[in-house]
């Protein structure tokens, strides 16, 4: 009987270390499908972005993640349902990101730099309601500063969700 223990115990143990080892790998595999979420333009001075909208929970967590490319006037809006001072990392973000604070008015409060990979927090100074993720140096080469406005904005009220 004690024989039998060992053995069951032992089965159990390696059926367990082999379901961890397949968990492990299979968090390992990143998640690679992203869809396309609606685009809207946006105008910031004499500058136009195609921004795609994440205006729920849901797509505002995946945002950039595991994208390899974003194309040279296209950004990531996140919307969000209340004005506070909304903090980004860039976990699992491949690309180097440039991102806008915006307020409920639509006026840049803050503009970040933001590292591929990293868990720093990106923090605006003053409540808003909008991000807007683009390349990194984007807002610095177009010569877009805080205070400046952006046109096009949906009400946050809208139903992207």
């Amino acid at each position: 009987m004690r024989k039998l223990i060992t053995v069951l115990a032992a089965s159990l143990c390696i059926g367990g270390i082999a379901l961890l080892a397949t968990s492990a790998q299979a968090q390992s595999v990143p998640f690679k499908h992203h869809r396309k979420l609606p685009v809207i333009t946006l105008a910031i001075g004499i500058h136009t972005v195609q921004a795609e909208v994440a205006a729920n929970e849901a797509n505002r967590q995946q945002g950039l993640m595991h994208r390899t490319n974003l194309g040279p006037n296209e950004g990531m809006l996140f919307v969000f349902d209340e004005s506070a001072q909304h903090c980004f990392w860039m976990k699992n973000t491949k690309l180097p990101l440039s991102i806008a604070f915006i307020d409920d008015n639509g006026t840049i409060t803050d503009i970040a730099e933001m590292k591929p990979e990293t868990m720093a927090n990106h923090c605006p100074t003053r409540a808003g309601r909008y991000a807007l993720e683009m390349n990194r140096g984007w807002f610095a080469a177009k010569g877009v500063q805080p205070g400046m406005a952006i046109g096009g904005l949906p009400a946050w009220q809208e139903t992207f969700r």
